[in-house]
């Protein structure tokens, strides 16, 4: 059996990873191609549960950074090891909403963690299980920001504990985030995310149609 392509979306708050990430498991399911959607932290009960204290507080203490770096390892590490590795030996494409390249962005470049440290921790968090894909979702912080906020308003909802950081940090990952396209060009591509979703699809699908075939 082929192993199948794991693809991930990565990007600033309000880039729309979350929405690209289903319409393209809809676009290859339709396509007739076995496709799966998983999330970062989360994914699975234990990355569920992380998820919650890492965005929503749920432990009700404040997270230290280190903390902080530890909690989306052991969320990824479950997710690759209970769900990832093995959709991929069934020659299942797996779409997943951020992986390993959030924790250098937002920890590394963001908190400024050593960029080598958060290199070391996600390659033992991840067990070889790099992305044949990643699409990197670039939008100025300030739209991402108003997205976010429309977002929220419409779902009534509120700012997570990631979306309440100061905005010099947020413009810390996104140059983080182009700082990691420029190292590795042939896995991450840069997707022009300020345009409307349905563009972003198109562009996103020319991307991806390069790598099935």
């Amino acid at each position: 059996m082929t192993r199948g392509k794991f693809i991930t979306l990565e990007g600033p708050e309000g880039s729309g990873k979350t929405t690209q990430a289903n319409r393209l498991v809809a676009r290859l399911k339709t396509l007739g191609r076995e496709a799966m959607y998983v999330r970062e932290p989360g994914g699975t009960p234990t990355g569920e549960a992380i998820r919650q204290i890492l965005q929503y507080d749920k432990a009700g203490e404040p997270i230290c950074p280190e903390t902080e770096v530890l909690l989306f390892a052991a969320s990824r590490a479950q997710l690759v090891r209970h769900v990832i590795i093995p959709a991929l030996e069934k020659g299942t494409i797996v779409i997943c909403d951020r992986f390993a390249d959030s924790t250098t962005a937002y920890q590394g470049y963001g908190r400024g963690f050593a960029i080598d440290q958060m290199l070391a921790i996600n390659q033992f968090a991840i067990d070889g299980a790099v992305p044949n894909l990643t699409l990197l979702l670039d939008v100025d912080v300030n739209l991402g920001f108003q997205r976010v906020a429309e977002r929220h308003k419409a779902s009534s909802g509120a700012c997570d504990r990631i979306e309440r950081e100061a905005k010099a940090f947020h413009e810390k990952v996104r140059n983080g985030y182009l700082e990691l396209a420029r190292q590795w060009p042939e896995r991450v591509k840069i997707v022009n995310a300020q345009a409307s979703a349905d563009h972003v699809e198109q562009d996103i699908w020319r991307i991806v149609e390069n790598v099935l075939h």
